[in-house]
């Protein structure tokens, strides 16, 4: 059975990348080295959350980054979902802005994700964060979806993800 990942905004973000520091050109080559090659070893799916940033954002390319998610199945964002991105704000588990990460958070958590894929590494695929993110959803009876960048994922068998 494939796992479920949930398509965070920075991945087509990173995929059309156009900035030119090397941290950034690496990151876009490894997006979409894991697009090209283990997308489809993966149910994909993202949030309409992501859809809305992309096409609320100022962003370069952006008719290609929402293309690219015509790939996966949108999340649908509940009440119940809201709530718990409200959780997540008032227990300091993601940043103040209820559409932002702590909105991907809880629509990965909620729709029982296995992973968040994602670059987002100051408030999402960050270990230091992973335990306070684990407590919180075992109090709200939610499993944790992996947090993860796609170097991550690169040259794993996804069957071990």
């Amino acid at each position: 059975m494939k796992k479920k990942l949930y398509l965070e905004t920075t991945i087509p973000s990173f995929y059309f990348n156009d900035r030119t520091e090397p941290e950034m050109i690496a990151r876009c080559n490894w997006t979409r080295d894991w697009w090209d090659n283990q997308r489809c070893d993966y149910d994909l799916y993202t949030g309409a959350a992501v859809l809305d940033e992309l096409q609320r954002a100022e962003y370069s390319r952006k008719s290609e980054k929402l293309a690219l998610l015509k790939q996966a199945f949108v999340l649908p964002i509940s009440a119940e979902v809201i709530q718990i991105a409200e959780i997540y704000i008032d227990r300091l588990v993601m940043p103040r802005d209820p559409a932002g990460d702590a909105l991907h958070l809880a629509l990965a958590s909620y729709h029982q994700m296995d992973i968040i894929l994602t670059w987002n590494c100051q408030h999402l695929a960050n270990f230091r964060k992973f335990e306070h993110i684990e407590k919180v959803n075992r109090e709200l009876n939610l499993e944790s979806p992996r947090l993860l960048t796609p170097l991550e994922l690169l040259g794993d068998n996804p069957h071990e993800a």
